[in-house]
């Protein structure tokens, strides 16, 4: 499924090009937001996603991360990929307009003109994939993203991707505790590769927490975050479904 997003990605690129802004609004600091003492929340937005289908197609940006807020979330994460998970650049746009948060532009990114874009449109971090790019790709990427003052979280699945984050010198890494093949979510994925982390860099634990309990074992393994998603988009109430899980480390 990785394969064919990316593929599609880098279609939809050669036809419609990357537009780019002229300038963007004054950055937040991503990292420093989730370094605050306790567990921290990056909310995230979404309308559908290729293994759960339809989550929220009718949602208001702009409210859900509102809510978000009220929360307590550190930062929010905003899909913007428009063939799998029905995102777009409206709905970031929505988002930078209604909060002050740092936010995440959360696509599959594969050209370096969509991190240049990311930083105009409002992003104040992009998602690298170690999975969907060469070593030597994701190296020039992490430079394109110090050079235009983005921040770039580079998220692995497993110990093997997590040594070329590390190698590479990313000061921030996400475990992503889904499988790409199965799509099957274990926590103790992002668990087992946390020993092999630097202490030096922020840890955010990706997919498959929605309850106080895996909030808890992410944190006890000792992320700074985590990325809650499809939780969030299903949950009537989100603001106290944020707190639930931020007094996980309390």
């Amino acid at each position: 499924m990785l394969n064919e997003i990316i593929a599609a990605t880098r279609r939809r690129l050669e036809i419609d090009g990357v537009v780019q802004p002229n300038s963007g609004p004054v950055l937040c600091n991503f990292a420093e937001a989730l370094t605050r003492p306790g567990l921290q929340v990056i909310a995230e937005f979404k309308r559908r996603s290729p293994s759960a289908g339809p989550l929220g197609m009718d949602l208001d940006a702009a409210a859900q991360a509102v809510a978000y807020v009220n929360g307590g979330a550190a930062a929010i994460s905003v899909l913007t990929e428009p063939d799998y998970f029905s995102g777009s650049i409206a709905d970031l746009a929505a988002v930078r307009a209604a909060v002050d948060l740092p936010i995440l532009r959360k696509d599959f990114i594969v050209d370096e003109r969509q991190i240049v874009q990311s930083r105009a449109i409002g992003a104040d971090a992009v998602l690298l994939i170690v999975a969907a790019l060469e070593t030597a790709e994701l190296e020039s990427f992490l430079t394109v993203a110090r050079e235009v003052g983005i921040a770039a979280l580079v998220e692995a699945h497993d110990e093997s991707e997590a040594q070329i984050a590390v190698d590479l010198g990313a000061d921030l890494i996400g475990i992503n505790n889904r499988n790409l093949q199965t799509f099957e979510t274990d926590l103790a994925v992002a668990e087992r590769v946390s020993t092999q982390l630097p202490t030096s860099s922020v840890l955010v634990a990706e997919s498959g927490v929605s309850t106080l309990e895996g909030a808890s074992r992410m944190a006890a393994a000792g992320y700074d975050a985590v990325l809650v998603g499809e939780a969030l988009v299903r949950a009537a109430d989100p603001a106290t479904l944020i707190r639930r899980l931020r007094s996980a480390a309390t």
